[in-house]
């Protein structure tokens, strides 16, 4: 009689599934509540207990770790595993049907709970699953009960398993226990508790996301796409969802793009992105202030944007929104007038609440084919890297200030990438193109006259000094950029020629 081995958190099916295989001459052996619940539906069941002479340990935390049930597991189908297994008393176990502890529902619900959150590790399912799947040559595993009725059919067609379809269920089983440790390792990297040091990036990574949402598609509609996370949360940035539609591939990208922008100022600021870079950046007294001072930068690209502020959104700031239209806003807070307006004006507008400032000290991840680029997050200048006067010209107090604004901006922006600024607002911006004069060429046109008197700032050097010639023609004052370039000279003598000030920062911040 071959023996199947129970042992599930979700009981959904699982009375159905046993009456069948009792019919097909399986035995039943069950651990704690599944035993219990297939008795009380009439299951004639052998408890664990009685396999391996032992009782279950620590509530509960130890049933099914014994050589009685494991080697009935691990035991391959030749003569020498089951005398092996034989002269202990033991007989093989051909079905594992097992599936996990809530963890991932558990952390979601009560991630503050610690003690609870733990005590939802399993320990000894995962371990049964795996030396099911690891032995699939003769072991049915079963982790979901979308397989039940699969596996009665193919019992009433065949009387069998086929190897195929037990090799199937053992990728299926693995794939259930890396999610549950991929959760487990998420929610413990997150709880507060100290993370091993580290030094460098590592000689290996393993990379534990979860998927937590599936998008309608991803950049093009032809694409299928998901939301996979880092933490047990649905939304990037652990962001809470307040109102509005489902946030797309799209808008996730330039969510994050805008929060780590906005993140760079201490003053209240306002950061509007449009296909990953920057429309438009200012700081004032208040967002509300901010605002119309962003939007002027380019009002046409605006549309459709994704706006981030630095300080909670009010209903003065929404009413100042006027007709804009918007894909979504993320705050550290919203007003209860606020989300009212917003809920009630702008229903498919995304309200995305965020608590903490943009995370500084991880990883950021890119795929290549065959691989993988892993690099530290770029949040602003090395510790290293020092502001210095070039030029003959020394820039004005307000200049200095309009130039440090605009350094900030500027790491935001797609390279090449040129910032032109006004005291805190941007007024013009070049980005994403190949050609660094280009860019200076396109932000000088979206800044028009206002160019008269602005400030550059340049994310890379300047290799020749037409950028900063075209900058001296539409009026530039003062310059920011890294240097390093093996014409420097040439472009400070440029410079120096249209009395301009230059100020070299020694770091570059190049976003491609």
């Amino acid at each position: 009689m071959p023996r199947a081995l129970f042992s599930v958190s979700n009981k959904t099916g699982i009375t159905e599934f046993a009456h069948a295989l009792l019919t097909y001459g399986w035995e039943i052996v069950a651990s704690g509540g599944t035993r219990q619940i297939l008795e009380e539906s009439g299951v004639p069941v052998t408890s664990v207990e009685q396999i391996t002479g032992q009782p279950e340990m620590l509530d509960g935390r130890v049933k099914t770790l014994h050589p009685a049930i494991h080697s009935g597991i691990l035991a391959r189908d030749n003569d020498a595993d089951l005398r092996e297994i034989e002269s202990f008393g033991f007989a093989p176990i051909s079905m594992v049907v097992c599936n996990l502890y809530p963890f991932v529902e558990t952390a979601t619900a009560a991630a503050d709970d610690l003690s609870a959150v733990i005590e939802q590790i399993d320990i000894g399912g995962v371990t049964i699953l795996r030396a099911g799947a690891k032995n699939f040559e003769r072991v049915t595993t079963i982790c979901d009960p979308e397989d039940y009725l699969s596996i009665m059919g193919a019992l009433h067609e065949t009387g069998r398993i086929d190897m195929a379809r037990r090799r199937e269920l053992a990728v299926k089983a693995f794939a259930h226990t890396r999610d549950y440790d991929a959760a487990i390792h998420a929610y413990l990297c997150q709880s507060g508790l100290p993370a091993p040091e580290t030094t460098g990036l590592p000689e290996s990574i393993a990379i534990s996301l979860l998927r937590s949402n599936q998008l309608r598609y991803g950049e093009n509609p032809h694409q299928n796409a998901a939301y996979y996370s880092s933490q047990v949360s649905d939304l990037p940035l652990g962001a809470a969802q307040l109102g509005g539609k489902q946030l797309s591939y799209n808008n996730i990208l330039d969510v994050d793009a805008a929060w780590r922008a906005v993140g760079s100022f201490d003053e209240p600021t306002v950061v509007i992105v449009k296909h990953l870079n920057p429309t438009g950046i200012a700081s004032a007294g208040s967002i509300t202030q901010a605002y119309p001072q962003a939007l002027a930068s380019d009002p046409v690209s605006a549309f459709g944007g994704i706006i981030a502020v630095n300080r909670e959104v009010d209903e003065t700031f929404v009413a100042a929104l006027e007709a804009l239209f918007v894909e979504a806003i993320i705050a550290p807070s919203f007003s209860d007038g606020a989300l009212d307006q917003l809920r009630d004006r702008r229903k498919n507008c995304r309200i995305l609440q965020v608590a903490g400032a943009y995370a500084s000290g991880g990883l950021e991840v890119r795929s290549v084919m065959g691989g993988m680029l892993l690099q530290t997050i770029d949040m602003g200048d090395p510790p290293e890297a020092a502001m210095r006067t070039v030029t003959a010209r020394v820039p004005l107090d307000a200049e200095l200030q309009s130039l440090r604004f605009a350094w900030k901006a500027v790491q935001h922006v797609k390279s090449n990438a040129i910032v032109l600024a006004h005291g805190r607002r941007t007024i013009g911006i070049g980005g994403g193109l190949s050609s660094r004069v280009d860019a200076v060429e396109l932000a000088i046109k979206k800044a028009g006259d206002e160019a008269t008197s602005a400030v550059m700032a340049s994310d890379a050097f300047f290799p020749f000094p037409d950028g900063v010639e075209s900058a001296a023609r539409a009026g530039i004052t003062c310059v920011i950029q890294p240097g390093g370039s093996i014409r420097d000279a040439q472009v400070i003598e440029a410079a120096d020629y249209y009395d301009m000030a230059m100020v070299f920062t020694g770091g570059r911040h190049f976003r491609h």
